[in-house]
């Protein structure tokens, strides 16, 4: 009976790790290793989905819909900020870094200045069940199957749709696409707000468990850093087996040792693979199949 305990805890400490670090990279994901565009400003849009959803929850909204709020804004913000600043960097991805880095400490600031230093959260909804002699948060669980919902929403939106046919035309060979009769420019918006919105969902559904404040976002950029970096530029073939190794590493340590040697694992483990597959595992997994 013991050992069924810790095997479930293990798992679930597994589930929970995967699902923050997909939903933390798949933004990332879609933007860099799609765009090419490396966006410091991740984390910020992350933070933007989690103040919305807190300000349209607490004003009456149902939890869901406040989510849902949080994506759009992000995602807004996101197409705006395609327009006044990153349509003017594509193929200088040095020059994405300083300016999406300008983008993040000004909004970090703003919002400081403007919100305050906190906002009161909404709780964490759905309450916990007992397994054993642990105790476990229902909404976590939700989380898991929402990261899961989030990495098949992706394949279908990109892979079965004629938006997700274009957007590949577009970022493989702009210029054919272009002659084609395809407008680039709606593309890469959209592609940029998908990304921003993926942000925005990510900091929605964490909103209930964490404190909200403007710094937020630096909790999840990491993670999604190293996610991104190690899955490769196939951010469908490399997010989720990259999720899932690095969540294994971090929640091995963390249950062994406690949080901090879960992400001390956690940069060890991403400087060994990378050091192996400079690719990442999308490339591996490519060129297994060449």
């Amino acid at each position: 009976m013991v050992l069924l305990d810790t095997a479930f805890a293990f798992l679930y400490q597994l589930g929970d790790a995967f699902a923050f670090l997909v939903l933390a990279a798949c933004g990332l994901a879609v933007v860099f290793g799609m765009m090419g565009v490396i966006n410091l400003a991740h984390g910020e849009f992350i933070m933007c989905g989690a103040y919305v959803t807190v300000a349209t929850t607490r004003a009456g909204l149902p939890l869901p819909a406040g989510i849902l709020a949080g994506a759009l804004a992000a995602g807004a913000v996101g197409m705006v900020l395609e327009r006044l600043v990153i349509r003017y960097l594509y193929g200088r991805p040095l020059d994405t870094i300083v300016a999406t880095w300008g983008v993040s400490l000004a909004a970090t600031q703003g919002t400081l200045i403007v919100l305050g230093s906190s906002m009161p959260g909404v709780g964490t909804p759905l309450g916990s069940f007992t397994l054993g002699s642990y105790s476990y948060s229902t909404y976590r669980v939700v989380l898991m199957l929402a990261a899961l919902a989030v990495l098949a929403g992706l394949y279908l939106a990109f892979n079965a749709t004629r938006f997700g046919t274009l957007a590949r035309a577009t970022i493989q060979v702009p210029h054919m696409a272009e002659a084609l009769g395809v407008d680039t420019r709606k593309v890469y918006a959209l592609t940029f707000g998908i990304g921003a919105a993926l942000a925005g969902l990510t900091g929605g559904l964490y909103a209930p468990t964490m404190t909200i404040v403007p710094t937020m976002g630096a909790t999840f950029i990491m993670e999604a850093f190293v996610t991104v970096v190690v899955g490769g530029a196939d951010i469908f073939l490399g997010t989720a087996p990259a999720a899932l190794v690095l969540g294994a590493v971090r929640a091995a340590l963390t249950s062994w040792q406690g949080q901090l040697f879960g992400q001390i694992g956690l940069l060890v483990a991403v400087i060994l693979v990378i050091r192996v597959l400079p690719r990442g595992i999308s490339g591996l997994i490519l060129r297994e199949r060449a």
